[in-house]
């Protein structure tokens, strides 16, 4: 198994079926309870263990989630509410080398994704097709991103990370 991508790699076929789309959403909504019991039971020092020889600790894995999928979330705001806004970019590396990364318990960033995920799962479920074909452009990657596959890839993005935390428990047996 490739360590850095425990479930693949996010493969996109250029649009999505209602119900693919449905499950995304349904993954979406579900993270914060399956990223709770990845993470049940360890001691602050398995938190600090890496997932994998070069990656991110255990902990910096939970705080990145937050990290990221505030960003998402109000990068689907913007998108709903702008007509293709450029969004910011951020470092996710210096992010995660940053203190509160490196200390803070994980449970302040766990609330913070019960309440994101829960907003951001009722957005997902009032969009119409329409507002899944709303785009924000990403300066970096220079180029468009629909709401559609980033709410794909985010679904993609809970579950690597959660598979992260997973299989290393299972390789390191804790």
């Amino acid at each position: 198994m490739d360590l850095r991508y425990p479930i693949g790699q996010f493969e996109w076929e250029g649009h999505s079926a209602p119900e693919q789309r449905e499950l995304w959403i349904q993954e979406i909504k579900s993270l914060p309870e399956k990223l709770r019991a990845a993470v049940q039971g360890l001691s602050q020092e398995q938190l600090n263990v890496s997932y994998r020889d070069g990656g991110w600790t255990i902990r910096q894995v939970v705080h990145h989630l937050a990290d990221s999928h505030m960003n998402s979330y109000i990068r689907f705001k913007l998108a709903l509410t702008e007509d293709n806004p450029t969004i910011k970019p951020y470092d996710e590396q210096k992010w995660a080398a940053l203190q509160d990364s490196l200390i803070l318990d994980i449970d302040a960033s766990l609330v913070l994704l019960d309440g994101m995920h829960a907003r951001w799962g009722a957005l997902l479920d009032i969009m119409d097709n329409g507002d899944y074909l709303r785009t924000f452009y990403h300066p970096e990657n220079q180029r468009k991103t629909s709401l559609e596959y980033a709410t794909g890839m985010y679904a993609w993005h809970g579950k690597h990370h959660t598979a992260h935390i997973t299989s290393a428990r299972e390789r390191l047996k804790f």
